[in-house]
This record gives structure tokens, C-alpha cells and sequence, in this order.
């Protein structure tokens, strides 16, 4: 037995309108990488938005791609340490001010597998930061970047992204 056409047309219509409704309230999802220019090269940084991908940061990567690596993005300006848990290869961190000002950079080295976390060498922003940049080993030195530089981001964007 099937509906008179009626009931199957509010049906129908009813569906329709929850869709539009709920599609209005989504905000878009939050994107996967963005792309910056430092020093005159354009690099794709998969974006750390969360405490799980910030944790998990490039850790077990056997390479980076000479114009990959990643955009820590926090919530909240503090001061960082990173270290490099599980992490298989050479990488710089570049640690930013709110304003995208470059405050700290390292380059960090892998550690022995499974060193206990207490451990491991703390690479810090020394002053407040907000985002981090970690590029392949090595690009530091390629770039001629200095403290106070500052590095073009959509800022407020990436701010409204972080959790």
C-alpha cells in the first residue's frame, strides 16, 4: 500500500526544508592546509588546528616534501615547547607572535625511538606564541629569515579554526 500523493509531497517538502535549514547553520569545514610564502618560496602546510593533530604534529614521517610541512595553529598565544616525538627526519620550527612575527626558530633533530617523554629536548618560543611553522630540515638556512620577520597568514581565519 503506498501514501496518497498528498502526505508524499509533504513528505518530500518537509526533507527539502530540514536540508536547507540545517545547511544554512554549518559553517564551512575548517581547511586542511594552506599555503605560505617565506622567503620568496611558496610552501603547502597541512594546518594543526586541534590538540590531536597538534600532538601528533609530522611524528612517524619518513620525509617532508622540500615545500611541505606543517601550520601549528593554538587557540590561545602562550609559550610553547615542542619536541620531537617520533619523529624520523630533521625539521625546523619556526614559532610565531598573534601577529604572524617570526620570535624563535630551531632546528631540531630526531631523538632514539621511544625516549621517554620527560626526556626529550624542549624546543621553546621563549616569548608568547600563537602558530608554528615546522618545515623539512635544513630550510632554515635556505630562507634568510630573522626574528621580527613577519610571515603573511590569514590570521583571524586561522584563529577561528582552532580549538
Amino acid at each position: 500500500m503506498t501514501a496518497p500523493p498528498s502526505y508524499q509531497c509533504a513528505v518530500i517538502s518537509l526533507a527539502m526544508l530540514i536540508t536547507i535549514i540545517t545547511g544554512c547553520d554549518q559553517t564551512p569545514p575548517a581547511p586542511t592546509t594552506q599555503v605560505v610564502h617565506i622567503g620568496g618560496r611558496a610552501f603547502e602546510l597541512e594546518l594543526a588546528l586541534d590538540t590531536e593533530s597538534r600532538y601528533q604534529g609530522l611524528s612517524n614521517r619518513a620525509e617532508i616534501a622540500p615545500g611541505g610541512g606543517m601550520l601549528f595553529v593554538f587557540a590561545q598565544s602562550r609559550k610553547l615547547d615542542f619536541v620531537m616525538r617520533d619523529c624520523l627526519v630533521p625539521i625546523d620550527i619556526i614559532f610565531l607572535d598573534p601577529g604572524g612575527r617570526v620570535v624563535r626558530m630551531h632546528a631540531m633533530h630526531p631523538e632514539p625511538a621511544e625516549t621517554p617523554e620527560a626526556e626529550l629536548t624542549r624546543y621553546s618560543s621563549r616569548y608568547k606564541a600563537q602558530f608554528s611553522i615546522e618545515l623539512r630540515g635544513g630550510t632554515l638556512a635556505e630562507l634568510g629569515l630573522n626574528e621580527g620577520d613577519r610571515i603573511v597568514l590569514p590570521l583571524d581565519e586561522l584563529k577561528r579554526h582552532a580549538r
